[in-house]
């Protein structure tokens, strides 16, 4: 049954909708369901990371390097998608502001599902591209601002 409930929320999540049913089911097996006190720091800028979460229930706080801390509270939003392909230190740190359960989606996991699957590797380079692109565009007012434009 957690296991289903766990497959349900990867359902719900943005970044696995490029998954279908059996991949999000394989990954849901593959992931860890844990629970985070408040304050507890679910990692640290710094930290490389081995995966993404995926936000159960609760309200978690990030901090990015540089602006604003901001909450995370939707259920279903996913913590570091790019964990998923890369293996790069975090640029935030994120702590529980209430007693959260997340969901670990472990990269080796996602990697072997895309080494399987080209549709899936395919759907996971399309979205990349997407949100590189998205990123890219929100960076433009103030690259523009920096340049005297």
């Amino acid at each position: 049954m957690i296991r289903d409930d766990a497959a349900a929320a990867l359902a719900q999540a943005e970044f696995f909708d490029i998954c279908d049913d059996e991949q999000r089911r394989m990954l849901a097996f593959a992931g860890e369901t844990r629970h985070v006190d408040p304050d507890e720091v679910l990692y640290q800028e710094g930290d490389v990371p081995q995966g993404a979460f995926v936000l159960l229930n609760g309200t978690l706080k990030a901090k990015p390097q540089s602006g604003k801390p901001y909450a995370i509270s939707e259920t279903g939003s996913v913590v570091s998608a790019m964990a998923l392909i890369l293996a790069k230190p975090r640029p935030i740190t994120i702590t529980a502001v209430t007693d959260c359960t997340v969901l670990f989606v472990p990269r080796q996991a996602f990697l072997k599902l895309v080494q399987q699957s080209p549709d899936l590797a395919h759907r996971a380079m399309e979205r990349i591209q997407t949100d590189l692109g998205n990123y890219l565009g929100a960076l433009e007012p103030s690259r523009r601002k920096m340049k005297g434009e």
